[in-house]
């Protein structure tokens, strides 16, 4: 729930701020927000992924894979991309409703990430415990909280309700319990595939990464705030899972 409460708090900016964001804070946030996913993936999985199985082939394995579900993914689900621009097949499905897919696509992994984590913890393995599965859901609940509101303060000022607003960005969050949950109730038939399922999680971040929000924090002016962003959120999630890992 920890990263499902950061998308939420995000969300409710629509109550407490009255302009949209300025394009310098998104980069900012949104360069946050991929540093934090960066160092997730290394840290938090793919480490632990090549420790336990004493080789790179499960990682490898499992990162291409990732990688490959979140493309597919991507191009059959008809969404809007951060920066509002069409993508995927037409259909009758409203601006809204794609513009929440979109969101909800990028916390798919992030959930499955944090559940594979306390699944492994759980079942005992020495190369992940629950301080390191903990630092994991507060970073991304960390970088979830500038996502709700990239998302909710657009749709606030492309008219629509300010309740409507938070409910969309909240909800683009709630696949993450749903998928870390899934992953914990699973845990005895993972556990001998558990690193690969962590490398899948770490491909499925990686491909956010680079597909969405790299991308935009590079486009147009500004794109060196988006980098200080990267390194700020980078360094956090470091530090995080170093030291409570």
């Amino acid at each position: 729930m920890v990263p499902f409460a950061g998308t939420t708090l995000g969300s409710a900016c629509v109550f407490l701020l009255k302009d949209a964001l300025s394009n310098r804070v998104q980069k900012c946030l949104l360069g946050f927000a991929s540093g934090v996913m960066v160092a997730a993936s290394v840290w938090s999985l793919l480490i632990p992924s090549i420790e336990q199985a004493n080789g790179v082939v499960p990682a490898l394995i499992g990162f291409l894979v990732g990688m490959f579900f979140l493309l597919v993914l991507d191009q059959i689900t008809p969404h809007i991309h951060l920066d509002n621009k069409p993508e995927g097949p037409r259909s009758g499905i409203s601006r809204v409703a794609k513009l929440a897919l979109a969101v909800t696509l990028h916390n798919i992994p992030e959930g499955m990430a944090v559940g594979v984590v306390f699944a492994g913890a759980l079942s005992g393995n020495g190369s992940m415990s629950i301080a390191g599965a903990t630092a994991l859901a507060i970073g991304i609940a960390i970088q979830n909280f500038p996502e709700g509101a990239i998302i909710s303060m657009p749709l606030k000022e492309a008219g629509h309700s300010k309740a409507k607003s938070f409910w969309t960005g909240t909800l683009s969050g709630a696949v993450e319990p749903v998928g870390a949950l899934l992953m914990i109730l699973l845990t005895s038939v993972l556990e001998p595939f558990l690193p690969y399922f962590l490398a899948f999680a770490a491909g499925a971040m990686m491909y956010v990464v680079v597909e969405e929000l790299i991308p935009e924090t590079a486009e147009g002016k500004h794109s060196n705030l988006g980098t200080v962003g990267f390194a700020s959120g980078f360094a956090l999630m470091m530090v995080l899972d170093v030291v409570l890992g």
